[in-house]
Formats: C-alpha cells, structure tokens, sequence
C-alpha cells in the first residue's frame, strides 16, 4: 500500500504465464488491437494514437517529451512535486528550453499562476501532473488549465501515472493533447508496457518534425509503423507485459471505469477519516485530495523511517516516506487498484497505529477505527 507498484490482480499473474508467441504473430496483433481499443476506454478517449510503450511509466512520459519538444521549443513545467522536476530534465535533454511555473509542494497549480506564465514566456509545449505522486496533491480545474494553453496554441502534456484507472479522468472532454501513464499503480499490472496517448494534433506536430527525436527507440514516427496499420517491425515487444496490461484493462472494462473511480474514492475516503480520526492531518486539502495516493503527516516526535520500517517487518506491509521538500514529513499511503479493497485498509490503520505508538506518539487508533467504519457505512 505505498506509492507503488499495487497488488496485482491473480488474473493478471495468470495471463502472464501465457506461452509466449512472436511480436508479429496474427494472435498477437489481435492482442495488440484489444490493449489499444481498452486504453481509448480507460483514457476516455478516441485518440487513434493510443499505445503501451515497451518500458516503464517513465519511458511513456520520455516519449511523450521528447518526441513534442523539439529543438528550440519551450516547454512550461510546474514546480510543485518530484515528477514536474523529471519534466523539465527530459524537456532539456530534448533540446527545449525550460520555463517554469510556481505552487509549494502539497498544492496544485494556480490557473492565474499558469495565465501569467504563458503570457510572460509563451512556451511552445505545457506539462502538469494530474495526480502528484510525490505530494498526494490531485490537479483540479484541468479544463482552466488546458484552455489557457490552447488559448496560446501551446500543446498540453498531462502525467497520469497516479491516476489512470483509479481517479476520474477525461483525456478528450479535458482537451488534454498528450497523457502518459504506468501500470504499476490503479491498473494493477506489473510495470514494462506503459499507456500514452497523443490527439491528431501532437502526432501532426511529431510527424513534422525538421529534427529526429534523440531517442531512436521512442520515436513515435518509428513506433506508428509497429502500432499504427502497418505493424511492421520496429523492437520486440514485450509480449507477456503485453499479455498483462491486456487483462488489467479488461478488468478496468468489467467493472466500468465510473464504477472504479467510485471505488477507489471509498476506500481511500475510509482511510482519510480514519487517520484524521486517529489524530492525523493530510498534507493536501480537501479540494485537491487525490484518493490513489494519501499523503499523511507525520506526527512531531515520530521518525518517519522507523514507522514505515514497522509495519514492514511485523506486517509485511510497505508503506512508503516522502521525496523531496517532503522527505519525513509525510507517510504516502496508496489506495490503488486491486490494492484498494476495505480490509486492507483497516490492516494498515492496524499496523500503523502500532507503528505510532511503539514511538509514544499522542494517536488513538480506536476512534480511527470507529470513523473509518462509519465511512465504510456511508
């Protein structure tokens, strides 16, 4: 229940054990054809450009920046968590210039922030973090943001890593040009195929580049001649990662990805009152909580290193600290996936509240129980 990778699901270990077949196997074309059409649905778009990359969720957001930062481009990048950092490392190494815009670490983005942003620096191409890993923060108004951007004929990149399949995302009704993912977290899949999805428009600018991508393996244009109509040899792929993000998503399908996003809000919402109840704060705010990744302060006197080392060696439960500015601050607790279930919350509220205890910490894990029950109830 840390950041992740999530519990995977038994069925998805079971499609990992498949026989094997070639990359440009008939049966695996049919394969490569349901991951793609079950990515469009958990994206809630009709991106045609819709594709696992063979790699981690890294590698789909490598891909994502380097092939529509060119050269020259700007690209605007937030300040407010680990992962916009990760950002503008890959923008440079492309080749772009970096501008950025402010928020502390544990908000969102100001859209006034943004506004002044594009208008001082019109940057070519803008990243935001959908749902901050490092922070437990989700990005609220994700329409204000792109719109703006749009406004400035500037592309938008979206990291979905954290909130793919767990909370509520709609990479078309957003106006969100390009959006990357990994499967270790709501998707429940062990990582080494990661989503990303581009509209005609990226892929137009990506096709019309004067200058090949710098990396030869996540080019787009060379990737569109394996995913695209033609499937013709590029890489081998990584059939049994393959294999496996196809039966996550079919689990994504099968429960309806509405009905999953609600499910992921009750769960994390039973571990929210019951820490808060426990005599814990959450570091985000209420209006930009992200269920999938709870970012929950750690009382004063408490060693967050010892806790998380606690419930791992008596439990067998890993829970992880924080990164950055928030580094033993924050305990990142993780309602994802087949993760997110009610009885593992209430063995973490268990183990963590004997966790806080055993350092003297002033907590009452009865009354976070009770409270997490009643918004079980609820």
């Amino acid at each position: 229940m840390g950041p992740g990778p999530s519990d995977v699901h038994p069925r998805v270990l079971r499609a990992m054990s498949t026989p094997l077949v070639g990359h440009l196997d008939p049966s695996f074309i049919d394969i490569m054809n349901d991951v793609q059409e079950l990515l469009r649905y958990t994206f809630r778009t009709d991106n045609q450009w819709t594709i696992p990359v063979s790699g981690t969720g890294s590698a789909s957001m490598e891909a994502a920046i380097a092939n529509l930062v060119e050269p020259g481009d700007t690209m605007l990048v937030p300040t407010n968590g680990y992962f916009g950092g990760r950002m503008a490392s890959m923008a440079e190494r492309a080749g772009g210039e970096v501008v950025y815009v402010d928020a502390p670490w544990g908000e969102p983005l100001d859209p006034v922030d943004v506004q002044d942003a594009f208008d001082e620096h019109q940057p070519d191409v803008f990243g935001f973090v959908h749902a901050e890993t490092s922070t437990g923060v989700k990005q609220p108004n994700v329409p204000d943001l792109t719109e703006i951007a749009h406004s400035h004929d500037a592309y938008v990149v979206a990291d979905c890593v954290t909130s793919l399949g767990g909370v509520e995302l709609k990479v078309d009704e957003w106006g969100i040009d390009v959006a990357y993912s990994g499967p270790q977290k709501c998707l429940s899949c062990p990582p080494g195929a990661s989503p990303l999805t581009l509209n005609d428009r990226a892929m137009d600018k990506v096709l019309s580049r004067e200058e090949d991508p710098r990396s030869w393996y996540l080019d787009l244009s060379l990737l569109e001649g394996y995913w695209g109509e033609e499937r013709a040899y590029h890489h081998t792929a990584p059939i049994t990662n393959v294999y496996s993000i196809r039966e996550a998503l079919r689990l994504v399908a099968e429960e309806g990805i509405e009905n999953r996003w609600d499910r992921h809000l009750h769960v994390a919402s039973g571990l929210k009152s019951g820490v808060e109840a426990m005599g814990l704060g959450l570091n985000p705010e209420d209006d930009y909580w992200l269920p999938s990744l709870n970012a929950v302060l750690v009382p004063d006197g408490v060693d967050a290193g010892d806790a998380i080392s606690y419930v791992l060696d008596h439990y067998d439960l890993e829970i992880a600290g924080g990164l950055g500015a928030l580094s033993g601050d924050i305990f990142r607790i993780g309602c994802m996936g087949h993760s997110a279930q009610e009885k593992n919350v209430a063995f973490l509220m268990s183990a963590l509240g004997e966790a806080l205890e055993a350092q003297g910490a002033d907590v009452d894990v009865e009354a976070g129980f009770e409270a997490m029950r009643e918004q079980f109830a609820e």
